[in-house]
């Protein structure tokens, strides 16, 4: 399935959880990715990655104040040190044996349990079920970086959707949006805003 494995799971609750991997790792997920880590009992639980981050380390305070920096100590240090990166995600869904669901997991994973990128075909397959309903997740929460988060998280859905000609995924799922906001006038505004410099709603 073209499947990229990332790191393991370092904390997590019913709405979120937090992986640990390092730095040199070769493909690196982006903001917004969909990604899953699957549990035991043929459940898999997925999630949005809603920040990135890489976690203070002493040694980097020392390089940082060394000038010039030799490029060679750059590589070195990302390639062969553990440099812990933190990757969180909000969960948006579960697959067991009954199928996709756009509930929370009746269940967190487990410590030490792996992150897995979803590959195209699965990214099409979990967002092609229901009526976009994963996204209320999205649109709930109450930080503000969400808006970029959601933006994108439709951009590398899409590209997903184009690779097997539904070109038009995009513009239903920001119909939908206006639909779920409606009641909401300024954070539809702000999403609207958000989405059009994404490029995702020329046609509507």
């Amino acid at each position: 399935m073209g499947e990229i494995q990332v790191g393991r799971l370092l904390s997590a609750n019913s709405r979120q959880f937090l992986v640990g991997c390092h730095v040199s790792q070769i493909n690196l997920p982006s903001l917004g990715a969909l990604a899953r880590v699957d549990l035991a009992k043929e459940m898999s639980i997925y999630g949005v990655i809603e920040d990135i981050s890489i976690a203070e380390d002493g040694f980097v305070r020392q390089l940082a104040m060394v000038e010039p920096l030799d490029e060679t100590i750059i590589h070195d240090h990302r390639l062969n040190r553990s440099v812990p990166l933190e990757i969180r995600l909000m969960s948006v869904g579960y697959r067991n044996e009954r199928g996709i669901s756009y509930l929370l997991p009746p269940q967190p994973p487990l410590g030490l349990d792996m992150m897995v990128l979803c590959s195209p075909k699965e990214i099409v397959e979990f967002t092609s079920v229901g009526n976009f309903g994963y996204l209320r997740h999205l649109l709930q929460d109450n930080n503000p970086a969400m808006i970029e988060v959601l933006a994108a998280h439709l951009q590398l859905a899409q590209s997903a959707h184009r690779q097997v000609g539904s070109a038009d995924w995009s513009q239903e799922a920001v119909k939908e949006i206006i639909t779920l906001l409606r009641d909401d006038y300024p954070t539809l505004i702000r999403v609207l805003h958000c989405l059009s410099d994404a490029h995702l709603f020329e046609a509507l």
